[in-house]
């Protein structure tokens, strides 16, 4: 999410010091878990369709999976997120008639799942769990903004329920937070059917086409493979479009009161940012980007793969499309290190400007001895209005500095090979702290020490 709308997240943040489920449990013969990542190599398969606003959305979901690590695998969960801002009281997301396992109690305000599996899974064995599922987006005033209705647009960010990750630490059950982002997920295939009014568009992440449906629907089929959510909006959007020189197709897609000046910069926007960060990073590998407009969002942007919300908003729109390399392609646990995507999209969104970051850290102030860039949302969430200042500002401003002590040719390499070698994976700060290391002989330790970038 972009750095320059989070009074709202100032305000609510505190309440989310909710404690994680337990998790890195030792496998049954005592020792400790296997710490690869697991559930793997997932495929969603979803049909479902929408009533005549667009705003409520019912049918069917199947998620395959493979179970990769040595210990067996009981018990999967499912993340519905979309329960957040209503937890239990008014669930936004609800999952029934649940086939392949059995569903063990809903968890953390409704927003978790467990699903005990009918036989424990050995390594690389695959299984495949199906259910009804109905997905409600929110009133504004109710809404997390990721997730809700505006007037005639829907929004439906980190809407349909998403296998948690079992690691070396265990499940990774973590609260929702609005101070930042709580997910962490896998990279996956999806397959979505929308069966929506004709007057609506659903754009998504994804590769969408379109077939007529019963009178006055349109079906449209969306397929996205490697990614690591899928979201999407419904509406009567207005559409402009490019062809990229890469041959991506970049739509932006405005909501009401959006003037057409406005839709037309923001595509101008979008096609530059996309080149830019390519150059930096590596290929954007994905046949599209689509990017929703709306002035409503209490936010200045939100990331997902391929598919941006967004404000009129030059800066917030080229950190978005950077979350496209910082969390899309390379991934990370962003509830226990959200400085791997956020500061890494901002140092990027200053590069797409033309800003070098010159004696920034001159400027850092610590507000306590125990805050530092890689603090999690834990800690975020009790200090809410230094998050920003702290994981975008101080994180960026980090990254600036790395630059100029291993030299810029190095540090292009540095972040070039590093997509290329997590390409979709997962990062984590001891990762990047050895890719670093390695491009130079000076040692970094003290660097490290100085920025308060511990390990993780």
């Amino acid at each position: 999410m972009s750095r320059s709308a989070r009074l709202l997240a100032v305000l609510l943040g505190c309440f989310a010091l909710l404690a994680p489920l337990p998790g890195g449990t030792p496998s049954g013969n005592g020792r400790p878990a296997d710490p690869t990542r697991t559930p793997a190599s997932a495929a969603y398969t979803v049909e479902l369709a929408g009533d005549s606003s667009g705003g409520q959305w019912s049918g069917r979901q199947r998620v395959s999976f493979t179970h990769v690590s040595a210990d067996p695998l009981r018990e999967v969960y499912l993340r519905l997120w979309g329960n957040a801002p209503g937890g239990c009281s008014a669930p936004a997301v609800t999952v029934t008639h649940l086939v392949g396992a059995t569903a063990d109690g809903l968890r953390d305000g409704c927003t978790t799942l467990r699903i005990a599996l009918p036989e424990p899974l050995g390594p690389g064995e695959r299984h495949t769990i199906g259910f009804d599922l109905t997905v409600r987006a929110p009133e504004l005033a109710d809404a997390s903004g990721r997730f809700g209705r505006y007037g005639a647009y829907s929004h439906f960010g980190n809407a349909l329920p998403v296998l948690a990750v079992r690691d070396g630490a265990g499940w990774h059950l973590d609260p929702f937070t609005d101070t930042g982002e709580s997910f962490y997920t896998l990279a996956a295939d999806f397959t979505v059917v929308l069966d929506h009014p004709a007057e609506l568009k659903v754009p998504a992440t994804g590769t969408a086409t379109g077939t007529p449906g019963t009178t006055g629907r349109t079906v449209t089929t969306v397929t996205a493979r490697k990614v690591r959510d899928f979201a999407w909006s419904a509406g009567p959007f207005d559409t402009v479009s490019h062809l990229s020189a890469d041959g991506v197709a970049i739509n932006v897609h405005s909501g009401a009161g959006i003037a057409a000046a406005d839709a037309r910069a923001m595509l101008a926007t979008a096609v530059s940012g996309l080149d830019t960060h390519a150059h930096a990073f590596g290929a954007y590998p994905y046949a599209e980007l689509d990017v929703v407009v709306d002035n409503d969002l209490w936010f200045s942007g939100m990331e997902y793969p391929g598919f941006v919300l967004n404000r009129v908003k030059t800066s917030a729109l080229l950190h978005e499309i950077a979350h496209q390399w910082w969390y899309g392609i390379v991934g990370d646990d962003q509830y226990q290190q959200p400085w791997l995507d956020e500061s890494f999209a901002e140092y990027a969104t200053e590069l797409a400007l033309g800003r070098d970051g010159s004696d920034c850290w001159t400027s850092v102030e610590w507000s306590a001895p125990q805050e530092s860039i890689t603090n999690g949302m834990a800690y975020w969430d009790g200090h809410p209005d230094r998050y920003e200042d702290v994981v975008y500002g101080y994180g960026a401003c980090a990254l600036h500095d790395l630059r100029r002590t291993i030299g810029a040719d190095a540090m292009t390499r540095l972040l070039r090979d590093y997509v290329r070698t997590h390409r979709y994976g997962v990062s984590t700060t001891s990762a990047f702290k050895a890719a670093a290391q390695a491009v130079t002989a000076e040692d970094l330790t003290p660097f490290w020490a100085a920025h308060r970038i511990g390990d993780g």
